[in-house]
């Protein structure tokens, strides 16, 4: 599962989950473009990835929907090339349905679902070039309807949606596009377990396994294959990647 010379963009990538996938990018040989909004945070992770390989920062808001096929334009200007999108970053508001705003969906959207939408659309080309791959980020609260979490879960499925398409339009050019649902202990989930040590503690115990995924070892090792010549046939999948927490068939 090496993916020597690859040049793959990760989204949200200057904390959490999609830096722990970029860590293990940047590890397995790839050259990495990762985009945040946090300039600090982004240079940050830039210096720490870039002692293991090719690791350039781009700061972007994402909500900022006009300037996004700029990243694309900046990765190929530096490396030449794209084989790997992936698209991790998502903000979004806990709230009961009926007390959700359409701001407070629009966030959601404006951060994950357009975004992703965006940069697939812009990137396509050069992927068919490639014949490399997408790999979205969704969640298993899609799955579940967790309380608090309609908006989140409606731009993850959203998410999964054009994903599904994407693979059937895409496919016979090659491009491959899969979903990983995580569960992994990013500074939101430590901050939860700080904030709700019970909830938190109920959370683990539906996990099989009975831990929490590491988001470099365990997220992002899953994210490696799956951008790897090792998966060339597979396409089309979400992939649970949460210690057996959420069950599908």
């Amino acid at each position: 599962m090496e993916l020597n010379g690859k040049v793959a963009i990760i989204t949200g990538a200057a904390r959490g989950v999609a830096k722990g996938v970029a860590a293990a990018f940047v590890k397995a040989g790839a050259n990495v473009v990762i985009v945040d909004r946090d300039q600090e945070l982004g240079q940050k992770a830039e210096a720490q990835l870039g002692e293991h390989g090719n690791v350039a920062f781009v700061a972007m808001d994402l909500c900022r929907h006009e300037e996004l096929p700029a990243i694309i334009d900046l990765a190929i200007g530096r490396f030449g090339k794209l084989d790997v999108l992936v698209n991790a970053a998502q903000a979004s508001r806990q709230l009961r349905l009926d007390e959700t705003s359409v701001e407070d969906a629009r966030i959601a959207f404006d951060t994950g679902f357009w975004p992703t939408f965006i940069l697939m659309k812009a990137a396509y080309p050069y992927l068919v070039k490639t014949r490399g791959s997408v790999i979205n980020f969704g969640s298993g609260v899609g799955f579940t309807g967790a309380p608090t979490q309609a908006s989140y879960a409606a731009a993850k499925e959203a998410i999964r949606a054009i994903s599904k398409v994407a693979t059937n339009e895409w496919g016979p050019d090659g491009v491959r596009v899969n979903v990983i649902c995580p569960f992994a202990n990013s500074e939101g989930v430590q901050a939860w377990a700080e904030y709700d040590p019970q909830g938190y503690a109920r959370q683990i115990d539906n996990v099989a396994l009975r831990r929490i995924g590491d988001c470099e070892t365990d997220i992002g090792a899953a994210a490696v294959f799956l951008a790897s010549d090792a998966a060339s046939y597979i396409t089309g999948q979400t992939l649970m990647v949460d210690g057996g927490q959420t069950k599908t068939n």
